[in-house]
């Protein structure tokens, strides 16, 4: 049952290394969550999960492959009554067959695949005593929160028929669900995602406590050295411009999660307005558009290279608004919006492009390839990876 559960992990693409796996062996050994190698398949979720995942991303997937693998199992051990005997040749196979040559190379340096399957079976075949009744130990009645046949209000099932029924199966509330990143965002989601974007400096007033700056004061002074500093923030500079009105009605309620986490992400924040390509003129308030603009011209100036900018669009128009002049449906641009956007990518050369259309789509709109080539490449779909992705382009 172990194993399948790590071979499907690796299915579905969730990095789990063989050194991962022995780590999770070895906590059941030890008895992290409770002596013994036997326990609760809740507490084997936790434990499995705090080992194996590395990235909350991964959350659902785990959650929807472990209720799978584990589903009607009330206790999960380590020992010979979960996987007692392994055929060699069918390890070998599994070794070929999921391991990346950068695993099969630390296998190697851990002592070779016989090494390690021999520390393996170790692993699997140890087993602890059954123990009965008292209010701490797994086991059979008593009034420990953990076993069968007794009582405690707040108790979770190993084994056995169970009397109170209250035992929770938390994979399968699955609540990372909205953290793969296959699926939209929302905007706790976004919030994580732009925390790729980040370098911190301390400026600004001394007001918060130093701590080891006073214990290395105090100590090196004999009597009480309170020392402060300014407070540590994100001095990444963001300038964001956003596609609004005609398609981009449909991506409203995302558009608006993006700006959210975005306004909270970053202190250094400058948002502008425009529809469908970037031309001569931005606008800050959307009821106010063809009075009070922003001449595009004035950013360019204002803001120097060092900022990062990001544009939020479908890109979905007439290719004349991005290749000719007067090709805008509002105005009259007397410069094509190809100019504009080029013109913003030599100034902001870390800048990207953010797509709420699903990427399979692109290729079947003639405006998308257009901006994409502008924007060399750097166009990204706006879930939970291409916003990764972004953060990552704009980080370097």
């Amino acid at each position: 049952m172990l194993v399948p559960f790590f071979t499907a992990l690796r299915d579905v693409r969730v990095p789990v290394s063989p050194k991962e796996w022995l780590h999770l062996m070895e906590a059941m050994d030890r008895g992290v969550v409770g002596p013994g190698t036997s326990m609760a398949v809740e507490d084997f979720y936790h434990l499995s999960r705090a080992v194996l995942v590395k990235d909350e991303k991964h959350y659902d997937r785990f959650d929807q492959v472990f209720g799978q693998v584990f589903h009607g199992v009330e206790r999960v051990g380590a020992g010979d009554e979960v996987m007692a005997d392994i055929p060699e040749d069918w390890l070998r196979q599994l070794n070929e067959r999921y391991l990346s040559d950068e695993e099969k190379a630390e296998i190697e340096a851990l002592g070779g695949f016989d090494e390690l399957m021999e520390t393996l079976r170790k692993r699997l075949e140890e087993q602890r005593k059954r123990h009965e009744g008292g209010s701490k130990w797994i086991g059979s009645g008593g009034t420990s929160p953990f076993g069968h046949g007794g009582y405690n209000p707040e108790g979770v099932r190993i084994g056995g028929p169970g009397k109170q029924g209250r035992a929770v199966k938390v994979w399968e509330k699955r609540e990372y669900r909205n953290l793969d990143d296959s699926v939209e965002l929302g905007t706790r989601n976004i919030k994580v995602a732009l925390r790729r974007l980040r370098r911190f400096a301390r400026q600004g007033t001394p007001d918060e406590l130093d701590i080891d700056g006073t214990i290395d004061g105090t100590a090196r002074q004999g009597w009480l050295d309170i020392r402060m500093r300014p407070e540590r923030r994100n001095t990444i500079r963001v300038l964001l411009f956003l596609d609004v009105g005609g398609s981009m009605d449909a991506h409203i309620k995302l558009c608006e999660e993006l700006f959210s986490a975005a306004r909270t992400e970053f202190r250094n924040l400058e948002f502008f307005y425009f529809h469908n390509c970037l031309y001569e003129g931005v606008w800050k308030d959307n009821r106010r558009r063809h009075s009070e603009q922003t001449p595009t011209w004035d950013l360019l100036n204002k803001y120097p290279g060092d900022w990062r900018a990001v544009f939020v669009g479908d890109a979905t128009m007439s290719p004349y608004e991005i290749t000719m002049p007067g090709g805008s449906v509002e105005h009259w641009n007397e410069e094509a919006g190809a100019v504009w956007l080029n013109r913003a990518v030599k100034q902001w050369e870390k800048s990207v492009w953010l797509n709420p259309v699903a990427e399979r789509h692109w290729r079947f709109t003639a405006s998308v390839g257009l901006v994409r080539e502008v924007m060399e490449e750097r166009m990204f779909p706006l879930t939970l990876a291409g916003l990764d992705s972004a953060m990552r382009a704009l980080a370097r």
